[in-house]
């Protein structure tokens, strides 16, 4: 782990006797108390999740809008500020580079990406960029989560402002003080449950992390229980449930493609995913309900009734809030519905799963009411 990338919180981790691995190039927390234990905790209070390892990116200038979504299927244009959209870095068949996070700020659009492909996303999204446009990689900040239930209660104590947490709804965010600094609250997050991502100094995100966790509604919780909170949350991982030879109506991520820019079929890999999108895709990415305790994991195949491969599983383990082993996989899109039962095959070991509509917990993000 020598040649590992060593992020602002290391050796916060180390001395809560985090158990460290190499991920994407840096060295991680993968669990402190224990995978599941941490998962039970974050679902029923609040976790802090160490995610410095991801991209940020700062884009200003004349045309900013325009220059971003000649890359994505964003509505960049119109996206207000504090406002914040998933969206995706498309290939020109429509394929998907990456997925990300675009934000207003007053300055201009601030981008998180993924820590395993932030190199080759900077590589990409370069060339592209007009003269007036600039982009700035933000390395001397770090990037903290706060998941859970309780995230917001335990949080609010730290924070101040123009308003109150209370104001941001989901994905959306606003600059407040923490710790005597400037920093950047969305309500967001890769777990499924209510909570935030914080953008902050680096210089301050030990001083942050610590009195966080001296709340008594939140832990530190590793990279483990991330990977089994966002796939009992249906959330795809890049590079695994999701890469350039999926695209985003294979993946069930349509909603990515602003109604703007689906109307205008200027982005991207356009002609191709809007023809799949009124065609349908020949396969989609589902959930299946493993029978038994023993999970299925990434690339164990899904077979028809000769043991011919048809699909594969792209994410799975056990699912510490059902108590059973999930899964996510591509099958036909004519054994895509609920209910379906489907042949799996593992290291040549024959497994049964049922098709199940995603998520596989119910999200509880913080929605404007409806009225």
């Amino acid at each position: 782990m020598s040649d590992d990338a060593v992020l602002p919180l290391d050796s916060w981790h180390r001395a809560r006797d985090a158990r460290m691995a190499s991920f994407a190039g840096y060295a991680m927390p993968i669990q402190y108390e224990g995978i599941i234990a941490e998962h039970l905790w974050t679902r029923e209070n609040a976790g802090l999740f160490d995610v410095s390892h991801m991209g940020q990116l700062f884009f200003s200038g004349d045309g900013v809008e325009a220059a971003i979504e000649a890359l994505t299927p964003a509505d960049v244009e119109g996206l207000a500020l504090g406002r914040q959209r998933y969206s995706l870095l498309l290939t020109g068949d429509g394929g998907i580079i990456d997925d990300l996070m675009i934000a207003r700020w007053r300055q201009g659009i601030y981008m998180v990406v993924n820590a395993a492909t932030k190199g080759a996303d900077i590589a990409h999204i370069e060339p592209h960029l007009p003269d007036n446009v600039s982009m700035k990689v933000l390395t001397d900040r770090a990037l903290i989560a706060l998941q859970g239930p309780k995230a917001a209660e335990a949080l609010g104590r730290h924070v101040s402002g123009e308003y109150g947490l209370d104001a941001l709804i989901f994905m959306a965010g606003g600059q407040y003080r923490l710790a005597g600094e400037d920093v950047w609250i969305s309500r967001s997050g890769y777990t499924g449950e209510d909570g935030f991502e914080i953008s902050l100094p680096a210089t301050i995100v030990e001083e942050v992390a610590e009195a966080l966790c001296g709340e008594p509604e939140v832990k530190p919780i590793g990279l483990g229980a991330r990977d089994s909170l966002r796939l009992e949350a249906g959330l795809p991982l890049y590079g695994h449930d999701i890469d350039e030879h999926t695209s985003p109506i294979e993946a069930g991520l349509g909603f990515a493609l602003s109604k703007r820019r689906r109307e205008a079929g200027d982005f991207p890999g356009a002609a191709q995913i809007i023809r799949q999108r009124e065609e349908g895709p020949s396969k989609k990415r589902v959930g299946l309900i493993v029978e038994g305790r023993q999970p299925v994991r990434e690339g164990a195949l899904v077979v028809d009734a000769e043991g011919q491969e048809i699909g594969k599983v792209t994410s799975g383990g056990f699912s510490p809030s059902l108590e059973k082993p999930i899964a996510m996989a591509y099958v036909p899109a004519a054994l895509a519905e609920p209910g379906t039962e489907i042949a799996l095959q593992q290291r040549g070991k024959p497994f049964a799963g049922t098709v199940t509509a995603l998520p596989f917990v119910p999200h509880t993000y913080h929605r404007q009411p409806k009225p």
